[in-house]
């Protein structure tokens, strides 16, 4: 009882960090454990604590956030951007995520923000199973009939019975109950699967007894024990002459997953030395065969053909194990049973999957980062898939487009794209970059995935004059408010970096302020006279435009010095 308490414990309140591990500069991998049916909200990890090691080493540790790069709007698990905590955002079964499979995992990568110091964690948690399903057959009563002339030692297969679970909460073993003409016997098939076969341990009269019922259980190994029941409703009929029987009692049949509907697979021939109906035979599966059996395969009952009714996916199911009976018209038949395993033959059938993972608000397929990032500043992260095995499934993944962008690995297909160069917007604001997975098959199968780079602006020019002094003239006993000239600046950048605001420096001429004898337009750099000049008072009037940016966090600036000649008239 304390064994089991603990066990229900770790279930509820607990998620184990195994293993944390990698020499990549750029982080960790990091495994947990967790069971399945947790409460939703339940933290299972803190990666502040988890990965403090590689935090301290950052500039500013404190301020670092954290962004999980999941595809899907429900994830299972949610990470916390201030403090990386990891917890269960929906229901998490088990059986619903990963069916039979042994190995039950949620993988997705969290990186560190900002992306100026890169930190890249590979999480992987591993979802245990708890005892939540009993075992269960699809009939409540399974009928067999029997002929009393049945040898001791005859074998019948009986249904299975199914059970999600994995494990020792999964189908272990069945029992009989007690009785003394039959046993049964646990077998396994090629899929792990566990059935039991029904055997004749003592000859059987009909006249003392033609029928039994028997209670078929089958039970797991979980904390609590699970069970499920059927009724063997057996009847024992009169004895037939003689029964069919196969060439061989099994075969074992490789099958190419690409081969098509209609294949025929088995050519299968009992035999039955009767005459007449006694000796006229009929194919048919057994009758506790399973659903997906029924979808795949088909059996001519006359001819014994057995093919291909639906496409197999080597992918999916990767072996079937068929129960045939051949039984002949004549009265108390006994049917003989043939057991064929089909091995399924992986093909290059699948190309590689691309998986992006950008972090761009909006449309998927633009990354954006900004000018004068440093080498190495992250872009986008690439996972890559094959649902093929051995060579079929064995990728190379290559990055196409521009040499200031880098490919680099950091897990078993998985790819951080990186710059190689510090990029400049106004030499070149967009990349199209290409990435491409091919597999290691024959013929190879390979997959294209374009997406683009767009460069922020930053404030990194200064507006620009073309000279660096002016000289313009202008005739005395002008109008005031009379147009000079215009000076100009250019500025590369985008919105306010590249706005420019046009000002006069303050000076003084005679004592008075050059703002007195001429005014800028602030928007455009038209300069005007502000009053009438003369000579013989002031013959040259120089100041200095400064041109100003509006960007953001630090204006840029730049200066230049116009030199005005007043034109003497004849006026005095």
């Amino acid at each position: 009882m304390c064994q089991m308490n603990a066990k229900m414990h770790f279930r509820f309140g607990f998620a184990l960090l195994m293993l944390s591990f990698s020499y990549d500069v750029l982080g960790k991998n990091l495994k947990y454990r967790i069971y399945e049916e947790q409460r939703v909200g339940s933290v299972i990890a803190r990666l502040s604590e988890d990965v403090a090691d590689v935090l301290v080493k950052l500039p500013n540790p404190s301020t670092v956030r954290f962004r999980a790069m999941q595809r899907g709007n429900s994830p299972l698990l949610v990470v916390n951007e201030d403090n990386g905590e990891i917890s269960i955002g929906a229901k998490i079964d088990r059986e619903q995520l990963c069916q039979k499979n042994l190995n039950c995992s949620i993988e997705f990568d969290v990186i560190t923000l900002p992306t100026e110091h890169l930190q890249l964690f590979h999480i992987e948690v591993e979802v245990l199973d708890i005892n939540d399903n009993s075992p269960q057959f699809s009939r409540s009563v399974i009928p067999i009939e029997i002929s009393e002339s049945a040898a001791v030692g005859t074998r019948i297969p009986l249904d299975s019975a199914f059970d999600p679970d994995v494990g020792e909460n999964s189908l272990h073993t069945y029992s009989l109950s007690a009785n003394d003409f039959f046993n049964i016997e646990v077998r396994t098939r090629t899929d792990g699967a566990k059935y039991a076969e029904l055997i004749v341990v003592r000859e059987l009269d009909r006249e003392l007894k033609s029928s039994y019922e028997l209670q078929l259980t089958a039970s797991d190994m979980g904390v609590p024990q699970r069970s499920g029941s059927s009724i063997l409703k057996i009847s024992i009929s009169d004895s037939n002459d003689n029964s069919p029987a196969f060439e061989q009692q099994s075969y074992i049949i490789q099958l190419l997953e690409n081969s098509p509907v209609g294949t025929l697979l088995l050519d299968l021939n009992a035999t039955d030395p009767d005459e007449g109906a006694n000796g006229k035979i009929v194919y048919s599966f057994s009758s506790h065969v399973s659903p997906k059996i029924i979808e795949t395969f088909k059996i001519d009952s006359e001819r014994g053909h057995l093919t291909l009714f639906k496409q197999v996916d080597y992918e999916i199911t990767k072996s079937y194990e068929i129960d045939v009976q051949a039984q002949d018209l004549g009265p108390n038949s006994i049917p003989a049973h043939c057991k064929i395993i089909i091995k399924v033959v992986d093909v290059n059938d699948n190309k590689p999957e691309i998986n992006i993972n950008l972090m761009s608000p909006g449309k998927e397929e633009i990354s954006y980062i900004f000018e004068g990032d440093p080498i190495d500043t992250f872009v986008a992260l690439v996972g890559v898939q094959d649902k093929d095995s051995g060579l079929n499934g064995e990728i190379v993944c290559k990055l196409h487009g521009h040499g200031h962008f880098k490919l680099q690995k950091t897990y078993e297909n998985n790819y951080l794209i990186l710059t190689n160069a510090t990029l400049d917007r106004e030499k070149r604001s967009e990349y199209s970059l290409t990435i491409i997975a091919e597999d290691k098959g024959t013929p190879s199968l390979s997959t294209v995935k374009h997406f683009t780079v767009q460069i922020n602006d930053i404030n990194d020019n200064p507006p620009h004059f073309q000279r660096s002094r002016y000289e313009f003239a202008i005739s005395e006993n002008n109008s005031p408010g009379a147009y000079i000239t215009t000076v100009t600046a250019t500025d590369p950048d985008l919105g306010e970096n590249g706005q420019v605001t046009y000002t006069i420096l303050e000076s003084f001429i005679l004592g008075s302020s050059i703002t007195t004898y001429v005014t800028i337009d602030p928007s455009n750099g038209a300069i005007y006279a502000l009053r009438i000049f003369d000579h013989e008072e002031v013959s040259q009037i120089t100041f200095v435009v400064e041109a100003r940016d509006g960007g953001s966090p630090k204006q840029l600036a730049s200066n230049t010095t116009v030199v005005l000649t007043i034109i003497d008239e004849n006026d005095n």
